[in-house]
């Protein structure tokens, strides 16, 4: 298989992670959307990463769907459960960690991508209000615990481990601090040579 998208994306190196913990041989393709977005149109038409060449040759697109089919390959030992309670219990933890990465993702293309004379300070302030609303309650989740949810790894740490992280990377003044247990979890997760080993490194 080959990822497109370099692993300074959460998006990108949650896949790569997850494929990490599921004993995928896998290849990057590591694309960069600020400057190889011709490329990436070639293989998304709507110019995102990740996507995930199989050894078909199909190719699969955004991280979501990306991880159904690899959690579908994986069975009962799937980091989300196939249904019930504890699938929602998982997808809730993701979907914040999600909206928390996004909402940094944007902050960044206001605060520093674009040009200064066009950059609202009360747009940046609340992205970065929502970023870190995201991150606090997922902070709050693991008061006491381990893990975000049912007592043992799932994509619910992956995703909220590595969206931290990427805002540690990318606005380092701002993240730093603000989710101590996250930061415990994302340290334990970076300890991981599967995980720790997508980190970007530049």
């Amino acid at each position: 298989m080959k990822l497109v998208g370099r692993m300074l994306s959460p998006f990108v190196r949650r896949v790569a992670a997850t494929l990490n913990l599921y004993g995928h041989e896998w290849e990057s393709w590591p694309l960069s959307t600020v400057t190889d977005m011709a490329e990436i149109m070639r293989v998304n038409p709507v110019g995102r990463v990740p996507v995930l060449y199989l050894d078909s040759g199909e190719a699969l697109v955004d991280s979501a769907a990306i991880l159904d089919h690899l959690d579908e390959q994986a069975g009962a030992g799937a980091l989300t459960p196939r249904a019930g309670a504890e699938r929602r219990a998982v997808m809730q933890a993701v979907a914040i960690g999600l909206g928390a990465a996004e909402k940094t993702v944007a902050a960044i293309y206001e605060g520093q991508r674009r040009p200064e004379a066009l950059r609202w300070p009360e747009a940046l302030a609340k992205l970065q209000a929502q970023a870190a609303g995201g991150f606090a309650a997922l902070d709050a989740m693991l008061d006491g615990k381990e893990f975000l949810a049912l007592g043992r790894l799932t994509q619910a740490d992956v995703t909220a481990a590595i969206a931290y992280d990427f805002a540690c990377t990318v606005m380092p003044e701002w993240a730093a601090g603000q989710a101590p247990r996250l930061a415990a979890l994302r340290d334990r997760l970076n300890a991981d040579p599967r995980v720790g080993g997508t980190k970007f490194t530049g």
